[in-house]
């Protein structure tokens, strides 16, 4: 039975118009006789009509399930078989193919949320910008945009563990003062354990269901393989593409860090297309809908995670706009770091390898931080003794250097 040939003549029946059945067969590639057949037939007798049976009857929401996963029909017919199935392969292509058609085809329609009501999360995954100093720096962007507001709400960090997911969610409540009463996610590991499917609902993170339990929203995941669902981020993701003008423009993360912080207010201050207003204006309707921010101290327990920094080529990582120093073998490694008591103590894994005073020089050294660095550069050819000598001569100049 062809139902595109069927619906189309329903619908000029309808209409009263008298089709050309010649034209019609040329469109539809088929004699115009079985136009013409559709359309003196009577159509509630042809959609009553009873398909014949097929084998792939039993396995049909089976095949739909790992098709969504992304599994090839080479893969379900093996899986299938072990459950009954006793037709051909053939049939079985044919099938997969005409649903992965269907599934690319169908289109989600957009949905404009009530205030307050939705969030949309996603990641712009290992984006790659080039300093100044022709150094590589390899970045992930968290974003968050609101459903009805569009506004947004972006943050710089180099990883996308759960700690990570924590912080820059909260420093987003915090943007927004106010927690929206859910957040749609796609499947992301620190979120989801357990996909979800047109089948089966999804298997959420015990550690993130807590801290949404605590921040008080309900998580809400996409269907996999339908990125058409959160099409808010998914725009907002491409609109990262724009920080790419900023290739050897900047000196180091911080700059890079500043630099992600005033886009965010450029483009929180532009018309989104999508609404046809300015995100902050449209935001004053949606912020009363919010619910609150949790108390200070739940917030700070899930910010705990220590700060990561990558050690530049002159062996230093920086913090507040301050340099401080660490051993040459630990040259663009990832360090993390932590303030306690005035001290910025500084680890690589679990080990500590460095302490420093915090202060507001714009260099900080250990002497045998100092002397490793010349040793590997400029003083190569030295002895201990002549960069000893070196560093106790010069070592006010080289500060200000």
């Amino acid at each position: 039975m062809r139902k595109d040939i069927l619906e189309f003549m329903e619908r000029i029946k309808k209409e009263g118009v008298k089709p050309n059945f010649s034209e019609l067969g040329r469109r539809y590639n088929c004699d115009y006789r079985t136009v013409k057949k559709y359309y003196e037939s009577d159509f509630s007798e042809i959609k009553e009509r009873k398909k014949r049976p097929s084998k792939l009857d039993p396995y049909r929401e089976i095949i739909q399930e790992k098709l969504e996963f992304g599994a090839p029909a080479s893969g379900i017919l093996g899986f299938i078989k072990k459950k009954g199935y006793e037709g051909q392969y053939s049939i079985l292509k044919t099938y997969c193919r005409e649903l992965k058609g269907e599934m690319r085809k169908k289109a989600t329609i957009r949905y404009e949320t009530n205030p307050g009501l939705q969030a949309q999360v996603d990641w712009k995954e290992r984006m790659k910008l080039i300093s100044r100093n022709g150094e590589l720096f390899t970045i992930d962007i968290f974003l968050i945009v609101m459903g009805y507001s569009r506004l947004k709400y972006i943050e710089l960090t180099i990883n996308k563990n759960q700690d990570t997911l924590f912080k820059v969610m909260i420093n987003a409540f915090k943007y927004f003062d106010g927690v929206p009463k859910e957040i749609l996610f796609d499947n992301m590991r620190t979120v989801i354990d357990q996909s979800r499917t047109r089948y089966k609902k999804p298997v959420i993170n015990n550690k993130f269901y807590q801290f949404s339990k605590d921040m008080g929203f309900e998580v809400k995941s996409c269907v996999a393989y339908r990125p058409q669902t959160k099409g808010k981020v998914e725009s907002l993701a491409k609109l990262m593409n724009r920080l790419r003008v900023y290739n050897n423009e900047f000196d180091d993360y911080y700059d890079l860090d500043e630099i992600v912080r005033e886009f965010n207010e450029e483009i929180n201050l532009e018309i989104s297309q999508a609404v046809n207003e300015v995100p902050w204006q449209r935001f004053n309707k949606e912020k009363e809908y919010l619910n609150p921010l949790p108390n200070q101290d739940l917030m700070e327990h899930f910010k705990t995670s220590p700060i990561v920094r990558k050690v530049s080529k002159e062996s230093m990582i920086t913090y507040n706009k301050s340099k401080y120093s660490v051993p040459t073998k630990y040259l663009g490694q990832l360090l993390t770091i932590k303030e306690t008591d005035s001290l910025l103590h500084i680890y690589y894994n679990k080990d500590l390898i460095k302490s420093h005073k915090i202060s507001k020089r714009n260099f900080n050294y250990h002497q045998e931080d100092m002397i490793d660095i010349l040793r590997s550069d400029a003083l190569s050819h030295f002895s201990d003794q002549d960069i000893q000598k070196f560093i106790d001569e010069n070592i006010s100049v080289y500060d200000e250097l």
